[in-house]
């Protein structure tokens, strides 16, 4: 029996969140909420959840059954297993949702130094790198630290042609094939891309690299719980079965359509109030726990993409979309918390917290004559966290300062598992809430056909002229 499946466990590790500091009885009536602005919404919820749930019915919204992908789950484990016995090194090479998810996993649920350890502290598993940047400097410098005859290299891209991710896989073929010839090299590349189309999949049929689907209905943004994520999670021994596990108890959860029974949908009209009736357009993720600060980093990319639109679904200009900010306590009290207390009411926090952590840190009672330290003695690194996170959200309450809680009982795959999916349900319902389109990105896209035109794509000749007479109109008097 798994531990998921124990119904007491899995109440106690059940994830909560607490919005009682973006109401009006905490914060005040100018810049909090009331029950009625809430109540309001009821009907239009009910009605967006008919609405997704029929899509869903339909294949729409793919990434609500990726949580029951179990078979999927086992080849990746049994891939992960084998991995152990070749390899001491694997290296994902990908960008943005093809990266993000996997980190997130990564630094949430290993150790602090995993890279560190020993092979046999790590539990036999390689270590393990994301290269999200092609700065020829820091992705250059891989290469003088890696022994390529024990490196494995996960090459991740939906579409198969980004510029990013493929340039990288062109660097590392050609070196692994200087290494390990033709023939050799092609067990140091697994891919992960569309099951049917693109250029990586035609790179797949000539070479006949190891791959994994990416469902073709899911957006990279949304891939978290693909091998996009678990095949990275299981290569180093994080159980993706609980994760899934996870996930599947917050669908459940999410599967309600009355707001103050659905943490998504609830933490998704917060949001959405604030914004449109409190003038509230930035949102903060503030975790307490460097364990999550990677799921921050994620949260960004999945807040930004799917709900900073120019067009409404009904085609009229609405450019709407709150800006996510990535924070981390108590780091960020040194650093943004000024601004937070005394700046512009304009910002939601959501702090991350856990309960309990993984190990307990005293500290020790010294230096008791000298009054301004003496209190820290005989107490723990734990109770002075604690102590920070509570006092920074009652200081932000005392200012009327909007911010909520979203508490993890500690931090598992079972909990991950449930924060994801609940952020990826938040994030569509919202993006229904603003009549936008969440599963689109056309603001990137413009970015990749100026970039196409500048490295001489056939087809994007026009953008590469485009480029160059934008760049003509730069004037000198304008720097200095």
């Amino acid at each position: 029996m798994h531990r998921w499946e124990d119904s007491s466990w899995v109440d106690a590790m059940r994830i909560t969140l607490d919005f009682n500091n973006m109401m009006a009885h905490s914060i005040g009536e100018k810049h909090g909420l009331t029950d009625e602005d809430i109540n309001a919404l009821e009907d239009t919820a009910k009605d967006i959840h008919n609405e997704l749930m029929e899509r869903r019915k339909k294949g729409g919204l793919q990434f609500y059954e990726l949580p029951y992908q179990e078979e999927m789950a086992l080849r990746i484990e049994e891939y992960a297993e084998d991995m152990k016995a070749r390899f001491e090194n694997l290296v994902i090479l990908g960008i943005g949702g093809s990266a993000l998810g996997g980190m997130a996993l990564h630094i949430a649920l290993n150790h602090p130094y995993y890279n560190l350890l020993s092979k046999q502290e790590r539990g036999g598993y390689p270590k393990v790198f994301f290269k999200d940047n092609v700065d020829p400097d820091w992705f250059g410098g891989l290469f003088d630290i890696l022994d390529l005859k024990k490196t494995a290299f996960h090459v991740i891209s939906k579409s198969g042609e980004t510029s990013e991710t493929m340039s990288q896989f062109l660097i590392v073929r050609e070196k692994l094939t200087h290494v390990l010839g033709e023939k050799g090299h092609k067990d140091h590349i697994i891919v992960t891309t569309d099951p049917q189309k693109g250029a990586l999949r035609e790179i797949i049929k000539r070479e006949g690299y190891l791959d994994f689907p990416i469902p073709r209905a899911v957006g990279g943004r949304f891939s978290v719980l693909t091998p996009v994520g678990l095949l990275p999670a299981a290569a180093c021994g994080i159980d993706i079965h609980e994760i899934l596990a996870g996930a599947r108890y917050m669908d459940q959860r999410c599967n309600i359509p009355t707001l103050w029974e659905n943490p998504a949908y609830m933490n998704g009209a917060l949001q959405y109030l604030s914004y449109t009736r409190k003038n509230k357009t930035i949102s903060v993720m503030m975790p307490y726990s460097a364990h999550l600060k990677g799921i921050a980093n994620w949260f960004r990319q999945i807040w930004a993409e799917s709900l900073g639109k120019r067009y409404g679904i009904d085609g009229a200009k609405v450019y709407v979309g709150p800006t996510p900010v990535k924070a981390l306590g108590v780091t960020d009290q040194h650093s943004q918390l000024q601004l937070y207390m005394e700046g512009p009411f304009d910002k939601v926090i959501t702090f991350l917290v856990v309960r309990k952590h993984s190990r307990e840190v005293p500290i020790p009672n010294l230096y008791s004559d000298i009054k301004d330290i003496s209190h820290l003695g005989n107490h723990s690194l734990n109770q002075l966290f604690y102590a920070e996170s509570t006092a920074t959200e009652l200081a932000l309450t005392k200012s009327e300062r909007s911010n909520c809680s979203i508490v993890l009982p500690e931090i598992n795959p079972f909990t991950i598992g449930q924060l994801l999916f609940l952020f990826e349900v938040q994030t569509v319902f919202t993006g229904w809430l603003f009549r936008i389109n969440p599963l689109d990105q056309p603001g990137v896209e413009e970015g990749k056909r100026l970039t196409y035109g500048l490295m001489g794509r056939v087809g994007f000749e026009h953008k590469r002229k485009e480029a160059e007479e934008g760049l003509l109109k730069k004037q000198k008097r304008y720097m200095v």
